[in-house]
Order: structure tokens, then sequence, then C-alpha cells
């Protein structure tokens, strides 16, 4: 009888003694306890170092775009009247100056432009009647749907425009930028008066079945004096933003950065 009550409670103790054995060797290996073997060199200093917390790609994009600020740029100022007077008597060039006012007019009723998904350009092909009435808005394309949406509610919510300057409909083609990264666009007139240099067209074109001849292309036209000195008192003295901006808009297009580099 007493060999069979002390089964139990052996069975008991070594269950307990088994569980605290697990539980060091557990707390050891997790770092609670630290285990200090006798020969551990006094001199060698133990550093524990926490493993780092990995981060993905996405979290470290949006950590950095969250420290940049985006950027912006507010309407430009609507033409003024002095500057409609101008460009309602300007003819040269398909009016020229009507036609800078009609896109200063647009851009500077649809609010500020902010970096981003919504910013971008649109192109229309415009009509315009001899009395100021917009009569035709075509989108020719675009890539900014708010662009579209912001031109196009101020086309039609734009105040009454002057008449066109040759009496007849104004038909242009017009790029509304609505990004903070725009260029100034003003207008530089001094080189109106010089004619159009003609369409270039491949001398060498041949059908196959015409015969075949070297096509030479028309040389353009010169005005006779009479007609040069009238279209020079059109010319207004060119502002120095429209040449500050004439040179920007040569150097974006023929700057390389193979120019001046050192050999």
């Amino acid at each position: 009888m007493t060999q069979l009550r002390l089964r139990p409670s052996l069975a008991i103790w070594l269950s307990i003694a088994l569980h605290l054995g697990l539980i060091l060797l557990w707390a050891t290996y997790e770092g609670f306890i630290f285990a200090k073997p006798k020969d551990r060199n006094p001199d060698i200093i133990e550093v524990h170092l926490e493993e780092p917390i990995a981060k993905n790609n996405s979290d470290l994009a949006t950590s950095l775009n969250s420290d940049k600020q985006a950027a912006s740029s507010e309407a430009p100022s609507a033409p003024t009247a002095e500057e409609w007077a101008f460009a309602s008597k300007y003819t040269l060039k398909n009016s020229k100056g009507y036609r800078h006012s009609f896109g200063q007019q647009v851009r500077s009723m649809m609010g500020t432009a902010i970096e981003g998904p919504d910013q971008g350009q649109v192109r229309f092909s415009i009509e315009i009647a001899p009395n100021g009435t917009v009569t035709k808005v075509e989108t020719l394309w675009k890539t900014s749907d708010k662009a579209e949406r912001l031109a196009r509610r101020a086309i039609q919510s734009m105040p009454t425009l002057p008449p066109t300057p040759t009496g007849k409909p104004l038909i242009f083609e017009r790029t509304i930028s609505f990004t903070p990264f725009a260029s100034n666009d003003a207008p530089v007139y001094r080189d109106d008066c010089l004619p159009d240099p003609p369409s270039f067209g491949n001398p060498f074109a041949w059908d196959g079945k015409s015969p075949q001849d070297i096509k030479k292309n028309k040389p353009a036209e010169k005005p006779s004096p009479e007609a040069l000195a009238e279209c020079l008192k059109q010319l207004p003295q060119d502002s120095i933003e429209g040449i500050a901006a004439h040179n920007q808009r040569q150097l974006d297009q023929w700057r390389s950065n193979k120019l001046n580099q050192e050999k």
C-alpha cells in the first residue's frame, strides 16, 4: 500500500522538475537569464544587437514623399483692358496677341495648379466669331481630365471678348498648361513682319508612275518695301518678360547636356 501511494507523488514531482527545467532552458534561450561560463574572458566585451526592422519599398517611398512638399503655381492674372485693346487690333500672325490673351484669360480662371495626378495639359481647337463669341471648342488631346474640365468651365464663364482683329472668324489651336512647372508663354512680336518659311516637301518623292523629276521648294515671298513699312507700324515694343520667356523656350528646346563638357 505504501508503494502505491508513493508512485503518484513521485510522478508529480518528476513532472514539476521537468517543467521547471524546460522553463529555465526557455528563459536562458530568450535572454532572460544569462549564463556565466567559467572560462569567459573578462577582456572580451559582448554586444547584443537588435534585429533591424524590415521596411517595404512602399513604406520608404511613402516616408520620402511625406517629407517633400508638393510644388504649386498660382493662376496668372487676367489680361488687362489695355492688353485686350492691343490684342483686338493686332492682325499679324493670325491675330497673335488675341490668341495669347485668350489663353491667358482661360488659365487665370482655372485656379492654382498643384503637383500631382491632376496636373497636365489640354489642347483645344478654338473658333471665335467676329463679335468675340466662342462658337467652337474641340479637344484635340489632353493629359489631365481636371485640366480639361477647368479649362472648359473657364471658357464657358469667361467675360465677353472684344471683336476679332480682322473682323472675320478666328480659328486657331491653343494648349492650356495646368501644371506648376509651366513656363511663361509671353509672345515676342519683333519677327512678325517676316514671311513664314515655306513648308518643306521632299524634292525626291515619286509615286512610281509620273515622270520622275526633282521638285524645287518655293522660296519665301519677300514683302514689298511699302508693305513692310506698313507692317512695322503694328509691331509693339517687346517686354522684358516676353524676351526672357522666348529665350527660355529656345534654351529648353535646343540645349544639350553634352555641351560645355570638360574634355
